[in-house]
């Protein structure tokens, strides 16, 4: 008996043991929906931005400050959106290969729109809105996830680097990664399909979020109710939309989840424009692998219904 004792100890003794999979943390529920996509059955990524919250407007919590601690990588949109890691990500995250997938390579960004109708306004009121914003010129919008085709070149990125932080296994990264990128494709030619009946029909959005998705499936925007989601509009802005929704004929003034302003029944007021809602970084779904199919399907589900009445 003993010797069988010893023989076992022998034997697991020389098995290798398999690789620790990397402690891993994503900001934002879309990124985090691609990461748990990614890492598949290996194990699950942390999230930061959970529920109904908004990345605009969050606050870190000590929580959050100890995945941080603990992480090996940490995946986030990169300097613009997530303001509460601004300045001390790298302080946080002492010990983690910090990835910023607005460099993830052959992703388009594009620069944040001027204006809460993306036009140039002088007028005291609407200068009114802008003050306190630092948005400054050449900035990039952050939105980018929004392009199921920049989702793709995200994956990669992704495959790639946890592959560099668990090489042992990179082949099922890299399985799983081939797998979402067919799944993403499929996405748009789905979207594409689901919108075509709308492209034409111009709408107003609360804030300046889906130019990534308007680009990809070609859809007429006619402006956005403010600038950024934490500054309402002024009187002589609500006053603006008003007639913008007016004059160019929208059909659909868009709210969102955490952001739902009274002020769009003011701004429909007397037009024939409706109220819907669309959810641009998945507040109302619930976090995992399926959210961000769930997300770009349910901003086309919300137009559609909205637009096509």
């Amino acid at each position: 008996m003993r010797s069988l004792l010893t023989a076992l100890v022998i034997v697991a003794s020389t098995v290798p043991a398999l690789a620790e999979v990397p402690r891993v943390v994503a900001t934002v529920k879309p990124l985090h929906s691609l990461v748990a996509a990614v890492m598949g059955d290996l194990g699950s990524p942390d999230l930061i931005v959970k529920g109904g919250a908004s990345p605009h407007t969050y606050s870190l919590r000590p929580s959050d400050a100890a995945n941080l601690e603990d992480a090996n990588v940490v995946f986030w949109t990169g300097h613009g959106l997530e303001l509460f890691l601004e300045d001390s990500i790298e302080t946080l995250a002492p010990k983690a290969k910090i990835v910023e997938l607005s460099e993830t390579p052959g992703i388009e960004l594009l620069p944040v729109r001027e204006g809460g109708a993306f036009e140039a306004h002088s007028d005291e009121g609407h200068d009114q809105d802008h003050a306190g914003l630092d948005h400054e010129h050449g900035e990039m919008d952050m939105h980018f996830w929004l392009d199921p085709v920049n989702a793709e070149a995200m994956v990669s990125e992704i495959a790639a680097t946890l592959a560099a932080a668990d090489p042992e296994h990179a082949a099922t990264y890299k399985a799983n990664a081939d797998a979402e990128r067919a799944r993403l494709a499929t996405l748009v030619t789905d979207i594409e399909a689901k919108l075509a009946p709308v492209k034409g029909v111009p709408f107003i959005v609360f804030h300046d979020a889906y130019q990534y998705f308007e680009r990809r499936f070609g859809l007429a925007v006619a402006g956005s109710i403010t600038v950024t989601p934490d500054t309402l509009p002024g009187a002589q802005r609500i006053k603006e939309l008003h007639e913008k929704v007016a004059g160019a004929g929208a059909a659909c003034v868009f709210a969102e989840p955490q952001f739902e302003p009274a002020v769009v029944g003011t701004i429909i007021e007397g037009t024939s424009a409706k109220a819907g809602t669309l959810d641009p970084e998945g507040a109302g779904l619930t976090e995992g692998p399926g959210l961000y199919g769930e997300l770009i399907t349910g901003l086309a589900d919300g137009l559609v219904d909205c637009l096509g009445r």
